[in-house]
């Protein structure tokens, strides 16, 4: 697997306050792009306020590279709308990784790291990468932009590939 450098899973928890695209509603779901792979959530119908929990899964090729994703109201007989877009910027996560912590000797929930919101990271509030169950994972809530509101509930880990080092 050479040029890669582990498996991203992008936890898809849940939509908060979702743009309306429909009569009352929406049917949203989510798309995930990185490195030229794409890969999405079902469909979950007449919902503003979606409960997604779907894993998924991409090769990361370059840890510099944001994850973008984008969330669309599905449409039947038309082209699907868009709800908004945002990028998620792995690079806190990845250089947190990088300090190659000892994770059977760090409590379960332990807090490594902070990222603050800022203008072009997307972040509603703080971002916390926290060891949980033996990993380190980043939990987040991503604002969405070019739309009138919404915002994504989001969790990051990468299974690094075996005897790989990573760089920033």
């Amino acid at each position: 697997m050479e040029g890669v450098h582990g498996l991203l899973k992008l936890r898809v928890k849940r939509g908060i306050n979702l743009a309306v695209r429909d009569a009352k509603s929406s049917d949203p779901y989510l798309v995930a792009t990185l490195d030229g792979q794409k890969t999405k959530t079902r469909v979950i119908k007449g919902n503003c306020n979606p409960v997604w929990n779907d894993e998924l899964t991409l090769t990361m090729r370059d840890p510099i590279n944001p994850v973008s994703i984008a969330v669309y109201d599905r449409d039947r007989f038309s082209n699907d709308d868009s709800m908004g877009v945002a990028d998620i910027d792995v690079k806190p996560y990845i250089e947190c990784l990088r300090k190659g912590l000892d994770l059977k000797k760090i409590p379960n929930g332990t807090t490594l790291d902070r990222i603050q919101p800022k203008k072009n990271n997307y972040l509603s509030d703080e971002s916390c990468i926290v060891c949980e169950d033996g990993k380190i994972v980043q939990d987040m809530v991503v604002r969405l932009r070019e739309v009138e509101c919404g915002e994504v509930v989001l969790q990051i880990e990468l299974i690094p590939v075996a005897g790989r080092k990573l760089h920033v």
